[in-house]
């Protein structure tokens, strides 16, 4: 295939030393605390909650590293109990590495599911994609932060990237909505399929993962689900500049910790319908890696709270641009993917905004800050509204663009991920 060219695969080679070097520009990898590898604040959380639990503690009344709330699930515990074992600096590097392998793993997934096939080429091309990848601020903030999306968004992939009709087919992305409930939303995607047997699949890992808490933790297991869950402030209010979710482009456009539930729910119901939608076209077009990153980025877009780095996403996003690129039929065509795709990769780069004063920022008190994200950037109103939500605009033109290049499409006979079983 194209995309697999010895000038194409040196040109990715460059494009990620280059990344590698932009990253150190943006933020130099030396810089005390704001450094790539040097904050981990969420991973010591993980960590310090799973501590309370083997302390015996009250999981979610316990102030986490002076005045942080632990708020996954119960089930979440059996992945951070083994890190709270280790010492931390061996945790925050096998955790930071274990990030890097999960998108390597990720976009090697994204590209067989494409067509490709897995050679030393496509390699190459995947691990200059992590380097790529890593200026856009959702990944800049998951390696910064020690975030476990990478990972779930690994076993989503894994699991539903299979062939329609595999084996346990949906248990896998069901278990990653017992740690974080946004995956609840594949069973809309699959349900409008009329994948039952898949959407069974996810609510019955959900399930057991829901079951296997309550039999290891039953009084913290009641706690969450009937009291914790529903409680949105407990992660942060609204009107904090990052939340990226459409109550928080409310939130911050009005300047306000109460953002109208009415407005929230209706642009939240026209996005989900415009994504759900843009997700089943690309399905019956054969485009099944595509269907699933715009039912992913759709679930951020409607939580009440959805941080940058819970839009990774966009990785995703970027190899189905990269797939499109290198196969389309025409140079026009190229062009015009290529600049669509430039356009949403520039709205996710991990921009810097210097603060050369003390502010208070994730738990401590600093004497300066580097913010990323073009999110913090206080542009004028002309183009403001954008800056604070670029996320969501992404979404919709994406949904947007899907569904009109897929309706003129006919429909294939068969997803495209049918052969992606068969692949090592």
């Amino acid at each position: 295939m194209k995309l697999e060219r010895s000038t194409a695969v040196i040109g990715f080679v460059v494009a990620g030393l280059v990344a590698v070097w932009l990253q150190h520009v943006i933020i130099p990898f030396t810089t005390p605390y704001w450094g790539l590898f040097d904050s981990q604040l969420d991973l010591d959380v993980y960590r310090a909650g799973a501590q309370v639990f083997l302390d015996g503690g009250a999981l979610y009344d316990a102030k986490l590293l002076g005045q942080m709330d632990f708020t996954y699930a119960p089930i979440s515990m059996g992945v951070f109990i083994p890190l709270a074992l280790m010492g931390t600096s061996f945790a925050h590097v096998l955790w930071s590495v274990g990030v890097f392998v999960a998108l390597y793993f990720v976009i090697v997934l994204g590209f067989r599911s494409l067509g490709h096939d897995t050679t030393w080429r496509l390699r190459l091309i995947a691990g200059s994609l992590v380097a790529v990848s890593t200026l856009l601020e959702p990944v800049r903030s998951t390696i910064w932060f020690g975030q476990i999306n990478v990972f779930l968004m690994l076993v989503i992939c894994v699991d539903l990237l299979r062939p329609e009709g595999s084996k346990l087919r949906g248990v896998g992305a069901g278990i990653t909505a017992g740690i974080k409930l946004t995956p609840l939303m594949f069973i809309l995607y699959f349900g409008a399929l009329r994948q039952w047997r898949t959407a069974l699949g996810i609510v019955g890992g959900f399930a057991g993962s829901v079951l296997i808490g309550f039999v290891v933790m039953p009084t913290e297991s009641w706690k969450f689900w009937t009291g914790t869950l529903f409680d949105s402030n407990r992660v942060s209010s609204p009107h904090t500049v990052g939340n990226q979710s459409i109550r928080g482009a409310l939130a911050n456009i009005g300047e306000t910790d109460h953002p109208s539930t009415a407005a929230w729910l209706t642009l939240s119901a026209f996005v989900l319908l415009l994504g759900m939608a843009a997700a089943v076209l690309a399905h019956r077009r054969g485009q099944e890696l595509l269907a699933l990153t715009l039912v992913g980025m759709t679930s951020c877009a409607v939580s009440p709270v959805a941080w940058g780095h819970h839009w990774v996403w966009f990785v995703l996003l970027l190899v189905v641009a990269v797939h499109h690129v290198s196969e389309a039929a025409s140079a026009v065509r190229r062009a015009g993917i290529a600049l669509l795709g430039a356009a949403c990769f520039l709205s996710a780069v991990a921009w810097r905004t210097h603060l050369a004063y003390p502010i208070w920022y994730a738990n401590r008190s600093v004497t300066e800050a580097y913010l990323t994200g073009l999110f913090f950037k206080h542009w004028g109103p002309a183009i403001g509204w954008f800056a604070v939500q670029p996320y969501n605009l992404v979404l919709v033109v994406a949904s947007a663009v899907t569904i009109g290049l897929c309706a003129r499409r006919p429909a294939r006979a068969g997803p495209a991920v049918a052969a992606v079983g068969a692949r090592r």
